[in-house]
Order: structure tokens, then sequence, then C-alpha cells
């Protein structure tokens, strides 16, 4: 790697790579006319790169400047290489110096935020040791991941990684909502047994899928499963959320698929020419959905003042406090499948409210798509009303 000579390259140049290997420097005009004019202004022209990493620092610290950590980012690009490829050299992974590299910056400010000047050291030697704790705890966690079996990953998994995992894999809502169901009821019916870890959790066997599948044709609206589709469905969650957490790195200067002669980057700049009007039409849908949601939001509370104080106790276990159905028998002292039973009950009534004033109000014809999109925005709301009835309860008229 050939070694900047000048302040200016140091403040305004970055690695490019091709396969794992550094092909040169490239220049940000943007940040080359900033650090010119920062250079130009400066009482002494030979102030050296410690001095200028401490002035963008503090630009950064004290006004959160974009351009000032670009300006650090720049600066900091060498610190990362050297110890992305000492970390590929001493820890055996199927990660690139390239892949490392770029896992190290994606928390750069995180070092930003840390770094204190007073403590005796410069911002290059500390960035070196937090850049290879944040590439560490990397390793380790895609280690693990690795040896998880789909069943484990799947019982560690939150909700909200595993929604965000389907929708960056193009699902809609819809379908989103669905895969969810089998995720709940595969956690809520199968644990690890005794004696075994949940790291090498093994899949089900007949008899449980049977279960698990009858419980989730319990309180689907759709037509019922077989065992070996929801076995699939929750293969593709797994499938799902290790593209998604620990994706795969890809550099923005790649050729993309079967257009080799155009790059990522040439479609991200393309699309920017369209992003003002996107904008202007985001913000009027937006707010059209924020109209609709206030009505929704009217009708359905006032629907809920006339749930008994058992009704409510029981929605708040399991939409507030996130309860397992398994969890909340137990505190109840009942069954599991009354739990079941209520549940499924107070959620009909809902959605028999919801769906009059959606047909009433919206004039929507209601087919299985619409009753499906109903569905789903009422498990949305109780989660909301739930945890956060404040936000709620200010909006009925």
């Amino acid at each position: 790697m050939q070694k900047r000579a000048t302040i200016l390259e140091i403040f305004s140049t970055f690695l490019q790579f091709e396969s794992d290997w550094i092909s040169h420097w490239i220049v940000d005009a943007k940040l080359q006319r900033s650090m010119q004019q920062s250079l130009s202004q400066s009482l002494q022209s030979e102030y050296s790169n410690h001095f200028w990493a401490f002035y963008w620092h503090k630009v950064w610290k004290t006004q959160k400047s974009p351009l000032a950590s670009a300006h650090l980012c720049a600066y900091l690009q060498e610190a990362s290489y050297w110890t992305a490829k000492k970390m590929a050299m001493n820890f055996s992974s199927n990660l690139s110096v390239m892949d490392l590299f770029q896992i190290a910056l994606l928390k750069i400010e995180k070092i930003f935020d840390k770094f204190n000047p007073q403590q005796g050291t410069n911002l290059e030697q500390y960035a070196s040791l937090v850049f290879r704790s944040i590439i560490k705890d990397e390793l380790r966690r895609r280690r693990e991941v690795d040896l998880c079996t789909n069943w484990a990953l799947l019982h560690k998994l939150s909700q909200t990684k595993l929604v965000e995992s389907l929708d960056f894999q193009g699902l809609k809502p819809e379908a989103i909502a669905d895969y969810v169901l089998a995720w709940k009821c595969f956690k809520t019916l199968y644990a690890p047994s005794e004696g075994q870890t949940t790291r090498k959790m093994t899949e089900p066997d007949g008899t449980m899928w049977s279960e698990i599948c009858q419980f989730y044709n319990k309180q689907s609206l759709k037509k019922s499963l077989e065992p070996d589709i929801l076995k699939k469905r929750l293969e593709t969650c797994a499938k799902a959320a290790r593209a998604y957490l620990y994706p795969k790195f890809v550099s923005v200067d790649a050729p993309k698929p079967g257009q080799e002669e155009k790059t990522l980057l040439d479609s991200l700049s393309a699309d920017v020419q369209y992003s003002v009007e996107s904008e202007i039409i985001a913000q009027e849908e937006e707010e059209s959905r924020q109209q609709e949601r206030k009505k929704i939001n009217a009708v359905l509370l006032r629907a809920l003042i006339k749930f008994d104080v058992q009704s409510q106790r029981l929605l708040q276990m399991y939409y507030g406090q996130g309860l397992t159905q398994q969890e909340i028998a137990q505190q109840l002292e009942i069954k599991q499948y009354t739990v079941s039973r209520r549940l499924a009950s107070h959620r009909k009534t809902l959605i028999v409210t919801l769906a009059k004033w959606t047909q009433n109000t919206l004039h929507y014809s209601l087919d299985a798509d619409v009753l499906n999109k109903i569905n789903i925005i009422l498990e949305e709301w109780l989660k909301v009303h739930y945890r956060h009835p404040d936000l709620n309860a200010r909006e009925v008229e």
C-alpha cells in the first residue's frame, strides 16, 4: 500500500479495493476542497496530521458535522486496514480483509464519541484498539451464528429482528405476518430438550411439527397449512435472519451481476435524480396515512373500552408485557388452550369492528387480502396501545 505523503491526501482520500487487494487511493473532491481551505486559513502550514485529527474531532464533537466525520474517516483508513489485515491473519474466518475493513468502519462514530484527547493518546492509536475490538466481537457473533442450528437461531431471534429480516428480503406485510405467526407458534411449543444447549437445538420431530402446525392453524385466519409447509417457512425465517444480521459485504464499485460495464455506484447515482419527486409523493402519502391511523385508533379504542377487566388484563399481559401464552396460563392458573381461545375471541371481536368500519367508511370490499391487512394492523396497534398507551389515548375524539 502506497503511503499518503501530505496532510491534504491524508484527510481527503479513501482506499480503493479490487477483490481483496488495495488498488489505489481515490480522492473525494468535496473533502479535498474543504481541507485545502482549512490549510490556507491556518496560521502554520506545517501542523502535523495529529493536530488536524484533533481539530476535526473537536469540530465533530461540538457540531456533529458530517464533513468532520468524513475527514476523520479518511484519516483512519490506514489504521482500519492494518488492523483488519492483522485480524484476518490471526483469526480463522471466511471474511476477507476488505470485509473486516468495512466492518470496522461501520462503527467509526463510536470511536469519535468515546475518544478523549486529554488521556494522552492520539486518535489513530485509540482507533486501532477499538477497531480490533469491533472486528473481534463481530467475528465472535458470526461464529456463534454459524455454529447455531436454524432452530437455535430462531429461538434467539427477537420479533423485531425477524420482521426486519423478512422485510429486507422483500416480503409483503401480510406475508411477514404469516411468517411471524409461524415463528411465534414454534417458540411457544418447542424448547431445548433437557441437557441440550440452545445453540445445539435439533429439528422438531414429526409429532412436534404436527402440534406446532395445529397450533398455528387455530390462530391463523387463512387456509390451514401442512407441517412441511410450516417447516419451510421457518427455514426461510432463519435464512433471512442470517442474511440480514450478518450480510456479505459488497463494494459499491463492484460490477452489477449481468451488467459488468455498470457498478452499484452507478445505480445509486441514477436513483438520486428521482429523490426530490419521490420525497414529495411520500410526504403526501404519509399525511394521508396519518389521518387514517387516527380514525382507526379512535374506532379500536372505543371497541376496547367495552371489554371487561379480565379481558383487558389478558391483552395487557400478552401485548404489553410480551408474555407467551404458556406464561400467561401459569400466572392466571388456567389452561394454555383457554388463553389461546380467549385471545382469539378478543381479536375476532376487534377485527369485526374494524372490518365494518373499513367497509362503511373506506368503502373497501372485504376480500381475503383486506381482512389479512386488517389483522396485521390490529396486531401492531395492540402492541403500541398496551406498551405505550399514552400515544393512543390522546387521539380519541
